[in-house]
C-alpha cells in the first residue's frame, strides 16, 4: 500500500513499529556506546524517541479531545 490510502491512524502506527525497530537496532552497548553507529549519543535513537514522545503525545491529545456537537442531520434518540 501506497501513503495516499492509509489513514492517519495506520500512518502513526507505521512510524511506531519504526521507530521502535530502530532502538532495537541502536541499543546502547558496552560503554554506553550505540550498538549500530558507535557513537555515545546516537542521534538515530534520539529521532526515535523523539518520534515515539509525538506519537503518544498525539493519542493523549485524541483521546482527550471533548465530545463532538451532536449532528442535526442523524435523528435525536429520546428516552
Amino acid at each position: 500500500m501506497t501513503a495516499p490510502f492509509l489513514s492517519l491512524t495506520q500512518i502513526r502506527n507505521r512510524l511506531i513499529l519504526t521507530a521502535r525497530a530502530i532502538l532495537r537496532d541502536h541499543q546502547p552497548g558496552p560503554g554506553g556506546r550505540c550498538s549500530a553507529c558507535r557513537t555515545p549519543d546516537c542521534p538515530v535513537a534520539t529521532a526515535a524517541r523523539n518520534v515515539l514522545d509525538a506519537a503518544e503525545k498525539a493519542q493523549q491529545r485524541s483521546t482527550a479531545a471533548p465530545p463532538t456537537a451532536p449532528d442535526r442531520d442523524e435523528p435525536q434518540q429520546t428516552g
